[in-house]
């Protein structure tokens, strides 16, 4: 699973019910839906943010000999990642839930970052200096491994919120 985007889908019966809310004309059941569906989102969207804010990204350490120094920036990389984090829920197309990561909100430098930190492997120009290079290690698999937990959880919430609207609609 690449990181950016999570769907969370019942598509045919979302979509069936879909066209019967717009048939019947029924907005505030069909608002209250996707109300629904985004709260079953927000959990697996707030463990995401977590998790990047608390991610460990470990290097081998300078030997010696070898100078450092301080940043020559001052963004927070796991903060600005966990900022945008986002949710999306869709009534039309594909109906469903969406977590994903907004690369608009990302700077240029960093749109391929939340991609690379989940594959545990980093690697970047020491302080901008293209001739040298550094390697940092991280948790792999940081976003597979935490949409798997909330995965079971969103699909029976979505499945709960289906069922709720169909029989409103009976």
């Amino acid at each position: 699973m690449a990181v950016g985007s999570v769907q969370i889908l019942g598509t045919g019966q979302l979509i069936v019910l879909q066209r019967k809310l717009r048939a019947a004309g029924h907005e505030n059941i069909r608002s209250s839906m996707q109300r629904r569906i985004r709260r079953a989102a927000e959990p697996l969207r707030d463990d995401l943010q977590d998790t990047i804010r608390g991610l460990s990204i470990r290097s081998a350490g300078r030997g010696s000999g070898k100078r450092g120094g301080v940043s020559p920036t001052t963004r927070p990389l796991r903060a600005t990642i966990a900022g945008a984090i986002r949710i999306s829920v869709r009534t039309a197309g594909t109906p469903g839930a969406r977590v994903w990561v907004d690369k608009g909100m990302l700077p240029p430098d960093l749109k391929s970052m939340p991609q690379t930190i989940n594959t545990g492997r980093i690697r970047h120009p020491v302080y901008g200096n293209r001739r040298r290079w550094a390697t940092q290690t991280a948790t792999p698999l940081w976003w597979d491994k935490t949409v798997a937990r909330h995965k079971s959880r969103m699909e029976s919430e979505v499945a709960r919120v289906v069922d709720d609207v169909r029989r409103r609609l009976e």
